[in-house]
């Protein structure tokens, strides 16, 4: 199989010919041709032939939110045990205020009440329903008119948020943790991201392999993709997320960030959440003397952000909303990417 990565650029230096990435304000004008057991080769754009339809297509919006310019959401975590803030947001009164502080610069709220960090334990549903589906009601009775996306991997969690005023499922299993999911997701006509992972929370950092990590995740987000479609979602309210630190060294994050324009390649909305995550600090200095913690990685975040804005996400997923917005529109003005 042949793979296409379009190389990005951004500005007004745009030769004859390029074409626009996603229906954005983004373009390429050559490719990056990859198959398995062959060197990578540059070539004109043209070259990838039928290909280009799905790289150049603009994306249909996705909760109501035009996919035309980078999104941000986001993270409320409802948890108490969640890698970066667990325990801080647990009180409707406070995930209310906590949503208000992320809406001044979120397009999107996404909330959770599961912790999938490496080793956590899964969270009986109800539980989980407990914990999200009254701040939901609590955020929509508060005003909040914002997108909301409901991280799940179970069925009765997504229905439960879904009718408390919930816009997106957001399933870091990619409808492979519990089969109610996808036909639950269907029949709602919600619009759902599916991530990448390997193995489990409790397990997916023990020892991950890959034969060529950029071409596996996608050829795995494929799978989905089609599963999804199959299940009777519509691909135009599908969107992929490489799933980094979900299965991965650093290494293979850093492989996948510097390949991330691929995923274009499977027609639908790319989201990338790295935020705060370990690899950021190990690769930034913190396990060198750095101020240790997932807070002090808000610098870092903001480089991969970035990164991924660069080679056409749509979205970005981050703890840090104010600080992400704000780079993000001296991003664009200095590019040239639209605000």
């Amino acid at each position: 199989m042949i793979y296409w990565r379009p190389l990005v650029q951004s500005g007004t230096a745009r030769p004859r010919g390029a074409l626009p990435l996603a229906g954005g304000v983004l373009w390429f004008s050559h490719v990056e041709r990859l198959e398995r057991g062959r060197a990578a080769e540059v070539v004109p754009a043209a070259e990838a032939g039928p290909a280009l339809e799905a790289l150049v297509a603009p994306r249909a919006d996705l909760a109501g939110l035009a996919m035309g310019r980078p999104r941000i959401m986001g993270i409320l975590n409802v948890t108490p045990d969640s890698f970066s803030d667990g325990g801080r947001f647990l009180t409707p009164e406070a995930a209310l205020a906590q949503a208000r502080a992320l809406a001044l610069g979120a397009d999107m709220v996404d909330i959770g009440g599961e912790s999938t960090r490496p080793g956590a334990a899964p969270v009986p549903e109800a539980d989980e329903i407990a914990r999200t589906a009254p701040v939901i009601t609590a955020l929509r009775a508060g005003g909040l008119t914002l997108p909301v996306s409901i991280d799940t991997r179970k069925a009765a969690v997504a229905a439960a948020a879904l009718a408390a005023g919930a816009d997106l499922v957001n399933d870091v299993s990619a409808l492979t943790f519990d089969p109610g999911l996808g036909p639950l997701v269907a029949q709602a006509g919600a619009p759902v991201v599916l991530m990448h992972h390997q193995g489990t929370p409790a397990t997916m950092q023990d020892d991950p392999r890959y034969d060529d990590v950029l071409l596996d995740v996608y050829d795995w987000l494929a799978g989905r993709v089609a599963a999804a479609e199959a299940a009777g979602i519509a691909r135009a309210r599908i969107a992929v997320d490489p799933g980094i630190g979900f299965g991965k060294t650093a290494a293979h994050n850093l492989t996948l960030l510097s390949g991330l324009a691929l995923l274009h390649g499977l027609g639908c909305p790319v989201l990338l959440g790295a935020s705060r995550k370990r690899f950021i600090g190990a690769v930034g200095g913190e396990a060198a003397g750095g101020a240790p913690g997932p807070a002090a990685r808000m610098p870092g975040s903001l480089a991969v952000a970035l990164a991924g804005v660069a080679q056409g996400v749509q979205m970005i997923r981050v703890h840090d909303v104010a600080e992400t917005r704000q780079a993000l529109l001296l991003w664009q003005a200095v590019t040239g990417g639209a605000a």
